[in-house]
């Protein structure tokens, strides 16, 4: 599945953010932020091609600003719905959505997406 696109990236911010007990409940918005600017810099480390990266965000991580490298897409309600909206407008692309979230990798594997887990791009 690839029209010669860019890999498309799709990242569940929420998901990756809490996949680390850092504090980043104390600021979701910073730790959005991080993760962010860590994609931008990184990309997704082990990828040798171009890829196109979206970040979701939701709840109290809205706000956060797309860099180069790296699109932002705000939530009005949850993060995974909006994950499964964007792997169902990406037909013919080939997608991959960073998740540790069992019920979204299900649902986003049915549209034909690929999945893989934070450490993907936590960088740990």
């Amino acid at each position: 599945m690839d029209n010669g696109s860019p890999l498309l990236v799709i990242v569940d911010g929420a998901n990756v953010v809490g996949s680390v007990p850092d504090g980043w409940w104390r600021d979701r918005r910073g730790a959005a932020c991080r993760l962010r600017d860590r994609l931008a810099a990184d990309g997704l480390p082990g990828h040798t091609g171009p890829v196109e990266i979206v970040l979701v965000v939701e709840g109290a991580a809205r706000g956060v600003e797309a860099v180069p490298g790296v699109r932002v897409e705000e939530a009005p309600g949850s993060g995974d719905d909006l994950v499964v909206e964007l792997v169902a407008g990406a037909a013919g692309r080939a997608v991959l959505v960073v998740t540790a979230d069992r019920e979204l990798r299900r649902r986003v594997t049915e549209l034909g997406a690929e999945v893989t887990g934070p450490r993907a791009v936590r960088g740990d």
